[in-house]
């Protein structure tokens, strides 16, 4: 089997998500996906990429994977480089899932478990979509659907996670401290404002009490000092885990932070290659490692840092707040590993949007997700994004393949 052609796919009123199909002359197709920089990904995958895997075997995947994140023309960050790198891996297993009639858990080495529990991130339907604001408040607009779950957590917390309980979702994370990093640039945190930032996890403990596990998201916003003045007031309330405190870029001060905040740290999705996580891990600078399947460098570098997480006794929790297929190919890492806690997920995504966009959805049910049972992946783009009017379709092939 031999690689023919690259093709990439977007829809304008989605521009953060890049779709990768990968053809061969076998008439298997290949699906991946990234999110974020998705037109410099784009050309980056046809002008760099497609030369050199057009003609090559597509079953060869550690072999491609070293070509594109360790070798000249890659680059051990969670940039253009990494994003296309990780959109070929997904592809290049969801090719092999396609070829031996087997799911992508299976080649990973099987189920470790029949479901996994899910932590819902309260964001709301237009989060993280093109021309969208990552930071609202109460006020800001009107709720789209019964899920705006941003809009929900400022406006009453405890409300919020009744309704998630309701559901059988028993964790949720939220980000309240984002507006104020970004009014003073992340360098100081008035008290004022922490009381304010504090309230959701107030109102959520007063409501459900110890029902809801609450993980906390700073983003990568704070500095080290306004980091752990943060941390100070949070404790009370026992978050599940504080996730990127602080910027990933100095190992040692998040190592500080994890030794002086007293809770729990998580990191972290702005991360790429084991190299990096390992740095994390021997700094103890993490109790629980997150990765993004699209970003780290596919499931391939994913799987690794698993395994790596797992010799240092730290649990794995994959990040997804990007699009359907990153999602699926995490579900199937997550139901695989057997050092993962939880897989992320966002209802008001899983429950409108994603819908229009692949032909099978997950099951998830009583907080839960259970594994896909197709071959590869166990789904494909749907009619809807292939025959949109409006996408924009780039296929880059050899004449003689």
């Amino acid at each position: 089997m031999k690689i023919t052609a690259l093709e990439t796919i977007q829809l304008p009123y989605l521009k953060n998500i890049l779709w990768l199909q990968i053809h061969t002359d076998e008439g298997l197709i290949g699906l991946g996906e990234t999110f974020r920089g998705a037109d410099a990904v784009a050309r980056y995958l046809h002008s760099d990429v497609a030369p050199l895997l057009i003609g090559r075997d597509p079953l060869e995947i550690d072999a491609i994977s070293k070509l594109l994140i360790e070798t000249y023309v890659g680059f051990r960050s969670s940039g253009v480089e990494m994003r296309a790198a990780s959109a070929v891996d997904i592809a290049l297993w969801d090719l092999f899932g396609k070829a031996t009639n087997q799911p992508i858990h299976q080649l990973l080495g099987g189920l470790s478990r029949q479901r996994i529990r899910t932590y819902n991130t309260c964001a709301g339907y237009t989060y993280n979509k093109s021309g969208a604001r990552r930071y609202i408040g109460a006020s800001d607009h009107a709720a789209e659907g019964p899920y705006e779950d941003q809009i929900a957590f400022h406006r009453d917390a405890g409300a919020l996670a009744q309704s998630l309980l309701e559901e059988g979702i028993t964790a949720m994370k939220i980000w309240p401290f984002d507006p104020y990093a970004v009014e003073s640039g992340g360098n100081f945190i008035h008290r004022a404002d922490l009381d304010k930032a504090l309230l959701p996890f107030r109102q959520i403990r007063d409501t459900v009490g110890d029902k809801m596990e609450v993980m906390v998201e700073l983003h990568s916003m704070w500095d080290l000092p306004s980091a752990l003045a943060i941390a100070r007031g949070l404790q009370e309330f026992r978050p599940f885990w504080a996730e990127d405190p602080i910027k990933m870029q100095d190992p040692d001060a998040l190592a500080i932070y994890a030794q002086r905040s007293g809770l729990p740290v998580c990191a972290s999705e702005t991360v790429a290659t084991r190299s990096q996580f390992l740095e994390l891990l021997r700094k103890g600078a993490a109790d629980y490692v997150m990765l993004d399947v699209s970003w780290c460098g596919g499931l391939s570098e994913a799987k690794k840092i698993g395994t790596m997480a797992e010799a240092f006794q730290r649990p794995v929790a994959p990040h997804d707040c990007t699009g359907p297929v990153v999602f699926a190919a995490s579900i199937h890492l997550a139901m695989n590993l057997p050092n993962a806690i939880f897989q992320e997920s966002v209802r008001a995504y899983y429950s409108s949007w994603y819908r229009d966009l692949v032909t099978v959805m997950p099951r998830i049910e009583d907080g839960h997700l259970y594994p896909f049972a197709g071959a590869g992946l166990g789904l494909e783009l749907s009619p809807y994004v292939l025959e949109h009017p409006d996408a924009i379709v780039q296929k880059t092939r050899r004449a003689d393949l």
